[in-house]
């Protein structure tokens, strides 16, 4: 899911040193029968709504080794957990151990306000999906632990597919993929001038830089010579890429194409779309919760998004982590709860909930499970945003949506890189 970062860099209180404020190690000595305090732990609503087993296995487990410690379980909302977890973190009252999203961490693994980790305490550290572990990492330390993995594929309405081609199949190859698109556009168009066959709209940065990631290009990189990120948004592979996407959007979104993906799940629920790119869980938005179409059920399905050069798009890696609080007084039982939470039988709930798991052992079966196999297969070939200390006041500056907005208003996309490039080399180094 798209989590959008919230420059947290400099809050008051917050820059503390990774090594401070850890657990006490006299009471790491303790019996476990006499410890007595108490674990405050925040997880995000899915894990109340869709695998409340797993946290409620794993308590128990815990309690069994502690008794007398009390854990918390505080379900947040991912619209104002970061300012939630800021406020807290400048006071005296916070959690011991809290879910990030993956684009979230590297603010908090900046200021020090995540406690290292040892990945020899976690179950299947030696396969965890690099994607995910990649964004705990710095340094070459650790500083949380991969919870589940996400990524984006095609969805669509298989019988608005079946209306303009005759099979309710998505086809493998792009081009074959966008014959379809253009067969389904003149059926739609028959009945709704605003309905889109592939409806991809035009500030979707997200799917923008994945066809960059086809083409061999990415938004920046690293120079190990002057230690410092480079915008790689003006090479001409970013370039073809960018200019492919703005190309579909151009084509195929019969609706405002200057929005942003945020309500793509709506439109498709609303019928206006027959293709959108989303996360797989996107699919159940379309026909269930407040905005579903529950006429739609059963005719929803996903399958692996048809890229450049006969091959899947590569997709975004989403996904979420788990940290301790470096200044937390429980640091050490953030750990094991956080080992216990994130064992093989936690992965294996996940899996039974068609949720992707933290490591690419559990991960394999789901390559070839109906329900998972899109997502699942995404997965190993699917692309980050720079693991870079300006990040998140690139995100925040919309610096990418804008340079997608620049070119759909008339800009040429060399222009519009290289505007963009001068952008985010300005902020990607800087840590505050």
């Amino acid at each position: 899911m798209k989590r959008k970062l919230i420059a947290a860099i400099g809050v008051a209180g917050m820059l503390v040193s990774v090594a401070a404020c850890g657990s006490d190690d006299s009471a790491s000595s303790q019996d476990p029968k006499d410890r007595k305090e108490t674990l405050t732990v925040w997880l995000m609503g899915e894990a109340q709504s869709t695998w409340p087993e797993l946290v409620k296995d794993t308590n128990a487990e815990f309690n069994k080794k502690y008794p007398n410690v009390t854990v918390k379980i505080q379900y947040q909302q991912w619209a104002d957990k970061v300012k939630k977890l800021d406020t807290s973190l400048a006071g005296d009252k916070f959690p011991d151990v809290v879910e990030l999203g993956n684009t979230e961490t590297m603010q908090y693994i900046l200021n020090g306000a995540l406690g290292e980790i040892d990945p020899k305490k976690y179950e299947n550290s030696d396969t965890w999906i690099k994607g995910l572990k990649d964004t705990c990492s710095f340094e070459g330390k650790l500083y949380c632990v991969p919870y589940y993995a996400g990524a984006r594929v095609a969805v669509y309405n298989q019988d608005m597919l079946k209306a303009g081609t005759g099979s309710d199949a998505l086809p493998e190859t792009e081009d074959e993929f966008l014959a379809a698109m253009d067969k389904v556009s003149a059926e739609l168009g028959k009945k709704d001038k605003r309905a889109s066959s592939l409806y991809l709209p035009g500030r979707y940065w997200y799917a923008a830089m994945s066809y960059v990631a086809a083409y061999g290009g990415q938004i920046a990189e690293y120079d190990e010579g002057s230690k410092e990120w480079k915008s790689t948004l003006s090479t001409p592979e970013a370039q073809k890429g960018i200019e492919h996407f703005i190309n579909l959007v151009k084509k195929y979104n019969k609706a405002d194409q200057l929005k942003d993906e945020q309500d793509h799940a709506n439109v498709m629920a609303n019928e206006k779309a027959a293709v959108i790119y989303g996360q797989g869980w996107e699919a159940g938005s379309v026909t269930g919760g407040d905005n579903g179409n529950p006429k739609l059920e059963g005719k929803i399905a996903t399958a692996g998004m048809p890229g450049p050069g006969g091959k899947a798009l590569p997709s975004f890696i989403g996904g979420s982590d788990l940290a301790t609080i470096s200044k937390s007084k429980v640091q050490d039982l953030g750990e094991e709860w956080i080992a216990l939470y994130t064992n093989a039988k936690g992965g294996e709930v996940l899996a039974s909930k068609n949720v992707l798991p933290n490591n690419e052992k559990q991960l394999e079966p789901l390559k070839s499970k109906p329900e998972t196999a899109a997502i699942a297969n995404a997965v190993p070939d699917a692309w980050f945003t720079p693991i870079a200390p300006g990040w998140a006041s690139i995100e925040k500056e919309d610096i990418l949506e804008n340079l997608l907005l620049d070119v759909l208003k008339g800009s040429s996309v060399a222009d519009a890189t290289k505007k963009a490039d001068d952008k985010v080399n300005a902020l990607i180094n800087k840590k505050s």
